[in-house]
């Protein structure tokens, strides 16, 4: 069992760089033992490691390691499914009836068979807590006064599912990649039960999956650690992962030179940059389905006027923040669907124009300007981005007041629809257009008790037409049509959304030259920890 003095003794550089005596030379390698990867990161929007309450990307990504899904996306081509707990599934002629096999070799980390009960009580689970992520699987018309009727365990290795009506298949089986669908062992999760939490207390800082790693230990703002699970088909090749919350990426980049890190996520633009060609480093790249967009809130009395948020997206200049402040690691990118995904556009529509959107605040009747609240990570690149935002509103008459806060923080003050302006980021959930088309477009209800909290409902955005447009779209069986609409979706929602999106990112890893076997996934829980070595 791993204790807090092993952890201590094989990783004494976490905290903070080891001091050396005056005249004292570091060690060509520094304290992190060759079964350990570490990797520095900022990892403050964690709020919970239950894979069915979890939302944020950097537990997104953990998840990924901890927990299996029915069906994983073909590393080899993204536009397939292949099976991962399921070895075979079939698909009614109605477009509403699945039934998945289960592999008869998989076990959970604890050594109990993965079974269809298992299955069952998982989604069953996730719909009934009714958490963040739970609204991807009741698209599919699961509530909890159906879901135990809907998902049923029909034999020990075969479970069925019953939507609510027909649905393109793919759709279906892209969701169930989603972190929400990930499947716990029941026994372990109930043992912990309180009252009628279904375990969720316990869940957010233990783990019961069949995944490479189990959780070991999370520390909010400061540490995740993972242990190699030994009975995964893929085991992983070393004996821990331990993931740091270092929010300064010169802090990030000193710790990796110094090889107290093994790998920096965070690094900017301009360190990164410096380190292409070192022979003691890799730089590593990958085109992520991550976006930076500004949430305006409708309930707010400006924002709430359509040529204001028109005005606000001619106000900013992409270019600029992209040339000056994220070069390499962003780029412009103004469309809901990320550069990558099926249906997305590469062009802009928007450009730094302040004359025309003076024009559009004149039109919306605030030519004196006004004033608001941006809240943002107090993180980089957030901070410098808003800083740049700050600027170019304020060109045209918006006062721009910043408020910088851990990114938990943020994430819960806009899911609690309290902010007037966000800056914020979002990853897709699963790989199809809906993930993200769902995310931006959908609210059929905006009342606070909406079961359906997504990004158009969190700033108060209600377009009925857009809405029940992408709705339907889930329908469409015939793939050319469904991707037809996403792009007509897409135009649609530049011209009326209050929720400009700015950026795409281009996600950098540098890991050091002993470091093998490491990828990003272009989607947080396909970067995966169990093939990489250390040399």
């Amino acid at each position: 069992m791993l204790t807090r003095r092993d952890l201590a003794s094989a990783l004494p550089a976490l905290a903070a760089p080891a001091l050396l005596l005056p005249g004292q030379a570091r060690p060509a390698h520094a304290a992190v033992p060759p079964g350990i990867l570490a990797i520095a990161r900022q990892i403050d929007d964690i709020t919970s490691l239950d894979p069915h309450d979890s939302f944020e990307a950097s537990s997104g990504e953990i998840m990924g390691n901890i927990y299996d899904r029915l069906l994983a996306v073909d590393p080899a081509n993204s536009t397939r499914m292949v099976g991962d707990l399921a070895e075979r599934w079939e698909v009614a002629a109605d477009s509403q009836g699945f039934t998945f096999h289960l592999r008869a070799d998989r076990v959970f980390a604890s050594g109990a068979p993965v079974t269809a009960e298992d299955v069952a009580f998982s989604f069953q689970r996730a719909v009934t807590l009714n958490k963040a992520p739970a609204f991807i699987l009741g698209q599919f018309g699961l509530t909890p006064d159906n879901v135990a009727e809907r998902v049923q365990a029909s034999g020990p290795r075969s479970v069925t599912l019953r939507i609510a009506e027909p649905r393109a298949p793919s759709f279906v089986l892209y969701c169930l990649n989603a972190n929400v669908a990930s499947i716990v062992e029941k026994a372990a999760v109930m043992r912990h039960a309180q009252g009628n939490d279904w375990g969720n207390g316990w869940l957010r800082q233990n783990s019961a999956g069949s995944g490479a790693w189990t959780l070991r230990e999370w520390r909010a703002s400061e540490s995740v650690m993972l242990e190699a699970n030994p009975r995964h088909p893929s085991a992983p090749a070393l004996r821990r992962v331990l993931i740091r919350h270092v929010p300064d990426p010169a802090a990030q980049l000193l710790q990796l030179r110094q090889g107290d890190m093994d790998i920096a996520r965070n690094l900017s633009a301009d360190q990164i940059q410096g380190l292409e060609g070192d022979e003691a480093f890799r730089v590593l790249r990958q085109d992520r389905a991550f976006l930076l967009y500004l949430g305006l809130n409708q309930a707010h009395p400006m924002l709430g006027r359509p040529p204001v948020a028109q005005a606000i997206k001619w106000a900013i200049d992409y270019t600029g923040i992209e040339r000056n402040l994220v070069r390499g690691t962003w780029r412009v990118h103004q469309d809901f669907l990320p550069a990558g995904m099926p249906g997305a556009l590469d062009d802009t529509s928007f450009r730094h124009d302040p004359d025309r959107a003076r024009a559009l605040l004149r039109e919306a009747g605030a030519a004196e300007g006004f004033a608001i609240t941006l809240d943002h990570f107090s993180s980089l690149p957030h901070a410098d981005v808003a800083q740049a935002i700050q600027a170019d509103l304020d060109a045209v008459g918006i006062r721009v007041r910043l408020l910088s806060g851990e990114q938990r923080q943020v994430i819960t003050k806009t899911r609690a629809r309290q902010h007037e302006a966000a800056l914020l980021y979002w990853g897709s959930d699963y790989f199809d257009p809906h993930s993200n088309a769902q995310a931006f477009l959908v609210n059929p209800d905006d009342g606070d008790d909406s079961p359906l909290k997504t990004v158009a409902w969190r700033n108060h955005w209600r377009d009925p037409a857009l809405s029940e447009a992408a709705q339907a779209n889930t329908r469409e069986v015939d793939t050319a049509r469904r991707l037809d609409t996403y792009r007509r979706l897409q135009r649609e929602f530049r011209e009326r959304s209050p929720l400009p999106i700015l950026l795409q990112q281009q996600e950098v890893a540098v890991t050091r030259r002993e470091v093998e076997n490491f990828r990003l996934g272009g989607i947080a829980y396909r970067t995966l920890f169990a093939p990489v070595r250390k040399g």
